[in-house]
C-alpha cells in the first residue's frame, strides 16, 4: 500500500479551483462530493496575473498562434498561485481539482493519506484529456487494476492532479513567466524535469459543463510569429525532445 502520511487534519489539502462567482457550479460541486469523509475547500480562481507572474506575449503567440484568453491567464494564475502557498506554507501535499470534476472519492481517501513523496511521485494527474505516449510505471497502485503510466506528449487538461512540496516547488520555479496555457507547461516534462505520471483509469471525470475559459483558444492559428522559421525550428528542437524523452524510457524498461 506504501507509506502513509501522519494522521492529521491537514496532512493532504484537497482545493477545488472555482470562480468566487460561480455559484451554481460551486454547489453541484459540493452536492457530489456530500459523501466524502475528506475535508476539502474551494479555493477562489484567479483572473488576471498573480504576483510573481510575468507574461511573454511574443512567446505565447509564437507557440500558440493567438493571445492567450483571460481565462486561460486566471487558469494559469490559480495553479501558479496555489504552488505559491504551498511552497509558502510548506505544504507537504495537496490534491488539486477543478469544479467541474466528477471524483471517484472512495479512490482519493485513500490517495490523501499516501505520502507520495515517499512514494517517489511528485505529480500526479488524475484525469488527462488527450491520449499521449505513456508506459507503465507501477500496477495496482493502491486499488487492484489501477495503474500508474508515464505519459511524454501533451495529454491537456488541469482537472484534477495531486501534487507534493518539492512538486510544487519545481512547477512554481518552471512557470513563472507565461509562455503557453498552463497545461501545456505542466506536460512539458522533458523542459521541467517533473514526471507526467497518471492514474489510468482515471478517478475523475470532467462533467459536460460549458468551460470558463471560452473557445477561442480553438481557432486558427493566424499570428505571423507562429509561422515565422524561427518558431518552426523551435517546434522541431521542442519534438526532438520529446522523443530523446520516450527513447531514454524504453531503455529504462
Amino acid at each position: 500500500m506504501g507509506e502513509f502520511l501522519p494522521e492529521s487534519g491537514d496532512a493532504t489539502e484537497i482545493l477545488v479551483v472555482s470562480l468566487e462567482s460561480a455559484e451554481a457550479r460551486r454547489n453541484a460541486f459540493a452536492a457530489r462530493a456530500a459523501g466524502t469523509s475528506l475535508a476539502w475547500r474551494f479555493f477562489d480562481a484567479c483572473t488576471g496575473l498573480a504576483p510573481g507572474m510575468t507574461i511573454d506575449e511574443p512567446a505565447i503567440r509564437g507557440n500558440k498562434g493567438r493571445a492567450m484568453s483571460k481565462g486561460e491567464i486566471g487558469c494559469y494564475a490559480s495553479h501558479f498561485s496555489i504552488w505559491q502557498d504551498m511552497v509558502a506554507r510548506g505544504m507537504r501535499q495537496a490534491i488539486v481539482l477543478e469544479d467541474d470534476t466528477v471524483v471517484d472519492w472512495a479512490y482519493l481517501e485513500p490517495l490523501a493519506r499516501t505520502d507520495l513523496h515517499a512514494e517517489g511521485i511528485d505529480y500526479l494527474r488524475l484525469y488527462a484529456k488527450r491520449p499521449t505516449w505513456q508506459r507503465v510505471v507501477r500496477r495496482d497502485f493502491l486499488q487492484h487494476s489501477r495503474a500508474i503510466v508515464e505519459l511524454v506528449g501533451l495529454a491537456y487538461g488541469t482537472q484534477g492532479y495531486a501534487i507534493t512540496l518539492e512538486g510544487a516547488r519545481r512547477l512554481a520555479a518552471h512557470c513563472r513567466t507565461v509562455r503557453r496555457p498552463i497545461d501545456d507547461e505542466m506536460d512539458r516534462s522533458w523542459a521541467h524535469g517533473l514526471p507526467n505520471l497518471a492514474l489510468y483509469p482515471a478517478p475523475i471525470l470532467e462533467a459536460a459543463i460549458v468551460s470558463d475559459i471560452g473557445s477561442s483558444r480553438f481557432g486558427p492559428r493566424n499570428d505571423p510569429l507562429y509561422h515565422s522559421v524561427r518558431q518552426k525550428a523551435w517546434r522541431q528542437v521542442e519534438r526532438a525532445r520529446m522523443r530523446m524523452l520516450k527513447a531514454r524510457r524504453l531503455l529504462e524498461r
